[in-house]
């Protein structure tokens, strides 16, 4: 039995090799091998995921944190691929943390890396890669930078997917709500799609109940063909890694959610995981309890 794949990624800039792909996150197969997870998902088609609108979609923080919050936009052309994207952080006055020299001499010294590297990376990352989120590689030294990064980009993504150029306003740093807060893709990949829920309490994350189900709403977990393959390939399988990973969400809280660990063997699927937690952690913060609709993009083999 083949693999389902699961990775998501996000769109950004009109590449010549990129197809219809590039709007919106992707579902990859979680591999045995490193090439077959770094092949480019935009060579193929795409069976499903709504087409990005034009227009220019926004995202900002709203608090500021050591002096400083992100400011994130993308403008989408005609033909539904991004031709433009920023990224920064600025203070009170818009002046770039990139300028700020004391800033960046201090984070250097400490990582070895400043805002005035990182930055521009991920910027450049974002415009390079397209659709494959998973190919946007996390600068060493800002890992909490680069995974805030990637949500954004991807909810600017779904923002397009929605036509909704309403800037979307992220509350940083704030305690969750009380509540239990809904993720769900629409597109099945392979027989299976992602749903995902939080139940939070007191600012802590009481129970994480991520899945993946087929069109009867059977979990991965109970596909024992699956299981077996997939166990063959890479010593791991949705039965062990769907519950260590919701496991590892447990107890955390919006400021320590991105310590869980990548699944050794589930690489793509942690990462959706971890990518849909931000997004969840982020409506409770804002106490939004409406389900998060991700219209994933699936490619054909």
């Amino acid at each position: 039995m083949k693999l389902n794949k699961f990775v998501t990624s996000l769109s950004v800039v009109a590449m010549s090799v990129l197809t219809l792909a590039s709007a919106m996150p992707v579902q990859a197969a979680d591999s045995s091998s490193s090439s077959a997870e770094s092949s480019s998902v935009t060579e193929k088609k795409v069976t499903a995921g709504k087409t990005m609108k034009a227009g220019t979609y926004k995202l900002e923080e709203k608090n500021f944190s050591h002096g400083y919050k992100v400011k994130m936009s993308m403008t989408v052309g005609n033909d539904g691929k991004i031709t433009n994207t920023s990224y920064d952080y600025v203070d009170k006055n818009g002046n770039s943390k990139t300028k700020d020299a004391d800033y960046e001499k201090s984070m250097k010294a400490k990582s070895g890396v400043g805002p005035a590297e990182y930055i521009p990376q991920l910027n450049d990352s974002f415009k390079k890669n397209g659709s494959d989120t998973g190919a946007i590689a996390v600068v060493s030294g800002a890992t909490e930078s680069s995974n805030d990064f990637k949500n954004y980009a991807q909810q600017l993504v779904q923002a397009a997917q929605a036509g909704d150029t309403k800037t979307i306003v992220v509350n940083n740093g704030k305690k969750m709500k009380n509540g239990t807060y809904k993720l769900a893709e629409q597109n099945y990949s392979h027989g299976y799609r992602m749903k995902m829920a939080i139940t939070v309490k007191n600012g802590k994350i009481t129970k994480s109940n991520m899945d993946y189900v087929n069109k009867n709403g059977k979990s991965k977990t109970k596909d024992a063909a699956y299981e077996k393959s997939m166990k063959s390939k890479v010593k791991v399988g949705p039965k062990e890694y769907i519950p260590d990973l919701n496991k590892a969400l447990k107890g955390k809280t919006a400021t320590t959610y991105q310590n869980v660990k990548v699944v050794s063997g589930a690489t793509e699927s942690s990462n959706t995981f971890k990518l849909y937690s931000a997004q969840l952690v982020n409506a409770a913060q804002n106490g939004d309890k409406g389900t998060i609709k991700v219209s994933n993009y699936v490619y054909a083999e």
